[in-house]
């Protein structure tokens, strides 16, 4: 059964690997629109973050602090079955240009069969995050690069 929706709880999903400004981005602006946000971050076992999640949650706490609506947590399956499990009633994504949307709309459609109460937002990034991709940061920092203009100030590197 889903959440009574005059209290608004929404889970935005990633791998946050590492979380970028353009996360933190959709972060702020969503934050007035939901009662309670939770970073979720997914665990995929077919797949090899670059940075261990004990440390991605360490950075998503940190970044995260100052919104008392935030909370950050790990989660493995489906999407949709952690929102049910944590009574949201909706689905938060950033997409940053019209390839992510295309994407995202699809995910969305498959969301909304297998659980109709779940309503799934779509924010654009803002102009100056939209050229910011995970693998790209990655990709730096794995050559040594520079990557701060990229993260939040809060996520220090080792």
């Amino acid at each position: 059964m889903m959440a009574d929706h005059s209290f608004k709880r929404a889970v935005f999903p990633g791998s946050f690997d590492p979380m970028t400004l353009g996360h933190l981005n959709i972060l702020q602006r969503s934050i007035s629109l939901f009662d309670e946000i939770i970073v979720a971050v997914g665990v995929n076992g077919a797949k090899a973050p670059m940075f261990p999640l004990e440390k991605r949650m360490e950075w998503l706490r940190i970044v995260c602090k100052p919104f008392p609506s935030v909370r950050v947590e790990a989660f493995e399956g489906l999407t949709s079955s952690f929102c049910i499990e944590q009574d949201a009633g909706f689905l938060l994504r950033g997409v940053r240009n019209g390839g992510d949307f295309e994407y995202e709309r699809t995910i969305a459609q498959m969301t909304k069969v297998l659980e109709p109460k779940l309503e799934t937002i779509i924010l654009f990034t803002d102009p100056e995050f939209a050229h910011i991709h995970s693998n790209v940061v990655r990709e730096i920092v794995r050559n040594h690069g520079d990557a701060s203009s990229f993260l939040p100030r809060e996520i220090e590197w080792d």
